[in-house]
This record gives C-alpha cells, structure tokens and sequence, in this order.
C-alpha cells in the first residue's frame, strides 16, 4: 500500500449541493441576510454580507459549531461553490498570503458577530481614536418578523387551527458572560432561552438570562407573532401549550383577552391532590387487578387561593405505577365539548413531547444553540439566530425534499450525516466546475431524489 496526500481538492462536504439548490428556490438565507446594515464601504471589502451570512449558516447546517473551524473551511471550495463564488480557489484575492483561501477567515466572520446594536457607521471607536472595524449591525425585529413570514409561507392556504409550543431550556454557561446567573433547578450557571414553535416551525427564539421565571416575557414575545399571524389568518383559531412554567395568571388572562385557548401544565399541590384522592384509589385498585398501569382522567374547576382572577377548568391524570402513584394536572380553556378530558391530557397536552422538546434538542445538540460563549447577550443572541436560521433551512429541506424518503422524519444531525456529508472530489476548469460525488456514497438515489424535488418545489 502506498499512500500520499495528493487527491486534489477533496472534501466530506458534497451533499452542501442540496443547500445551495435549496437557497436558490426559496431564498432563506438571502432574506436572513438582509435583515443586516452593512457599513463597510464595497470598494474595501472581498467578502460580501450575503456571503459572511450563507458561510456562517451553512457551516452550522454541516456540522462546523466555531469559528475557528472557518481558518480551515476558508481553504474548501466546496463551499465556495455552494456560495455561487466565481474564483472558488482564491487565486485571485487582492493579498498574497490570502491566496488559496477563497472564503472568509474567523476574524472577520467574529466582526460580523460583534459589532455593537448601536453602532452608527462612524469610522472610530466610541471614546477613542481607533479605527472601527466591526461595522454589520443586526436588526432582531426583522428577524422576529422574517421567522414567522417563513412559517406563513410554508402554508398554500391558512389552517382552520395552529398549536405554538412554547419552552424554556437551559443554556449552560462555562465563562461570565454578560446576563449568567445560577439556576437552582437546572443547578447550573446558564441562560433561559425562550422557544416557541408550530409543528416543526420556529415562530421566536428569544435568548434571556435565567434569573427570572420560565414565562417571564412570554406575553411580550407572543404578541407580535400573534399579531403577524392574524393579519395573514384573521379567522384562524390558535391554542397555546406550555408546561407548568407558564401556568402563570398574566399568559392565561392575556389569552382570554386575546381569544386564544391554551393548554399549560399545573404544579401538583396538596389541594389538588386531595380533590383526586377517590381517583387515584381508584387506579390503585385497578392497577393491582390487572399488574399495569393504570389512570383515570377526573376534571373540575380549580382556582389558586391568591394568584388566579377565576376558577379554570383542570383535567388531572390519577395514575398508578408500578413505581406507585404519579398524579399529574393541567389546566385549560378549552369547554368539555370540544375535547374531553383524557383526549386532552394524551393527545392534546402529551404531544409536546415531539414539539417543541425534540426540535429544541435539533437546536442545541445538532446546530449548536448553546454555542453563547461571547461576552455580551446581544452578540450571543445573535449566534443563537444563526442557529436557528440553520435549523429553519434544514427544517425546509426535510419538509420540501424529503418527504417520501428514510429522512422525512429524520432529525437534523441525521439529516447531515447521511445526506450532506459526501465524500467528492472538485476540478476547476476554465469553463466548469466538476464536482465528482464518491461512487461509493449508499443513498445516490435518495440525493438525486431530493434534488429533483428541489428544483420543482415552489419558490418563495
């Protein structure tokens, strides 16, 4: 055997293809990318916005969590073509030493990163004669607005009901950033970032500090995505679904208010148990006939001693175990003549457990959420759109390409690990680009099958 590094230009990336077909047909990135101001002046730059962006999402979307990994990326031109650049090799940049690294480097993507919100285009640093050189600012009501505008477009025509999920998470922190406070049930220092999604949509993604209560904010959030929505829907019905975190008077007022149902979990407590004391005895019983599990689904109306405004309606899950009892409650809007209790609690409240849970796990596991390791909020809330615009590109591409195929359902690291990450081989001619795919790559028909659906699918 004889081996020897001269392949060529060789990369794992291949399947990036998919990508750039898939901006090409709906224009994602090129949307996110304008929600930035751009102060550079275009006579003294070799990387354009649009292109620090589309680098930045797409070596999320395979798998490149740092910047640091871009020094190496730079050098791919793989992903030069994916960014539709015409001198993939950097043989032409303006420096010799910049020569062969057709991409941009980790210093200026981490100026795209950190440049201040309230930077105003002026050519020295606040308070002192230095040279500015972090000059993109980021809008974030425009991102707001630019996630909720894609899961409108996703529907031909407007639902007769949606559900928005909504969570918090812990982002573990490992420096002293800006807003890190220690979290007694998380038992950590981290950030409370807010979730909020509909079906396998993200609608908000909202970083916050994790001295505050799970729901702290949710009615600020929810209020301008509610109201986008219904100026696209007017007659849609929306419900809300939380855990317990949000069973909190304001979100639950703000809904009646708003003509909005919700379903949030409830703390148990003692007055609560002791209104299902015959039911759980109940499942005792039945569980010590049969040797299963068993549960009984009673409801009535409950209100809070001090902080509810009304009585409200609460569906409790008396269950015996083999582990013993394990009561659970949850409180809703919804009249017993639109869903009874146990449809509720199993197929109403239960199913967030795929929505918004799993989804956020795509996030932080897969695309790299919880990568908030700069040290101010505003700059780590950025990383954290970055992340979720990779997650709303893979999300379209399962949900546009895939649908038929081992991957429909498949999550995003899935998704990269056996559609985007293909061995090939790229020669540059004076006319072409080759890009020659490894023969031996198992899933060639399910890559030519989700290209063939790219190039059909409707263009937003």
């Amino acid at each position: 055997m004889v081996w020897r590094f001269d392949g060529g230009d060789i990369t794992s990336d291949g399947g990036v293809l998919a990508l750039q077909k898939l901006e090409e047909r709906t224009g994602i990135v090129r949307r996110f990318a304008a929600c930035f101001i751009d102060y550079r002046k275009a006579d003294q730059i070799e990387h354009p916005l649009l292109d620090l962006v589309m680098q930045r999402v797409f070596g999320l979307a395979l798998g490149y969590e740092d910047l640091n990994d871009h020094d190496e990326l730079r050098r791919d031109p793989m992903l030069a073509v994916a960014l539709g650049q015409d001198d993939v090799k950097g043989e032409q940049r303006r420096r010799a030493q910049d020569r062969g690294k057709a991409l941009a480097g980790k210093s200026t993507l981490n100026r795209l990163e950190l440049t201040a919100p309230d930077y105003d285009g002026s050519l020295r640093q606040k308070n002192s004669n230095k040279p500015e050189t972090k000059k993109i600012v980021v809008d974030p009501e425009s991102i707001d607005a630019l996630l909720v505008d894609l899961f409108l477009e996703a529907h031909e025509q407007a639902p007769d009901r949606i559900i928005l999920d909504l969570d918090a998470t812990d982002d573990i922190l490992y420096g002293r950033q800006e807003g890190r406070f220690y979290h007694g049930y998380y038992h950590d220092y981290c950030y409370l970032p807010l979730y909020v999604f509909c079906g396998e949509h993200l609608l908000c993604t909202r970083l916050r500090p994790s001295d505050i209560d799970a729901s702290a904010d949710s009615v600020e959030e929810l209020e301008p995505v509610i109201a986008r929505i219904r100026q696209r829907w007017p007659l849609v019905k929306i419900l809300l679904r939380g855990d317990a975190g949000f069973c909190r008077e304001k979100l639950m007022a703000w809904c009646r208010r708003t003509d909005i149902h919700y379903i949030f979990g409830l703390a148990q407590n003692p007055r609560l148990k002791k209104r299902i004391e015959a039911q759980m005895a109940q499942a005792e019983k039945l569980y010590e006939e049969t040797k299963t599990p068993a549960r009984v689904f009673p409801e009535f109306f409950y209100a809070t001693e001090k902080t509810w405004s009304q009585e409200r309606r609460v569906i409790a899950k008396a269950e015996h175990l083999d582990k013993g009892a394990n009561p659970r409650f949850v409180v809703t809007s919804l009249p017993a003549e639109q869903m009874a209790a146990q449809e509720l609690y199993e197929k109403g409240y239960c199913a967030r457990g795929d929505c918004p849970e799993n989804r956020i796990k795509e996030q932080q596991l897969d695309l790299f959420a919880d990568r908030t390791s700069t040290g101010k909020m505003w700059s780590n809330q950025l990383r954290l759109y970055f992340s979720s615009m990779a997650y709303v590109l893979l999300a379209t591409l399962r949900r546009v390409a895939l649908v038929g195929t081992e991957l429909e359902k498949a999550q995003c690291g899935t998704i990269r690990l056996k559609l985007l990450k293909i061995g090939a081989q790229i020669r540059v001619t004076v006319r072409k680009i080759w890009v020659s795919l490894a023969g031996g790559y198992p899933r060639a028909e399910l890559f030519a099958q989700a290209l063939a659906a790219l190039e059909t699918a409707r263009a937003t």
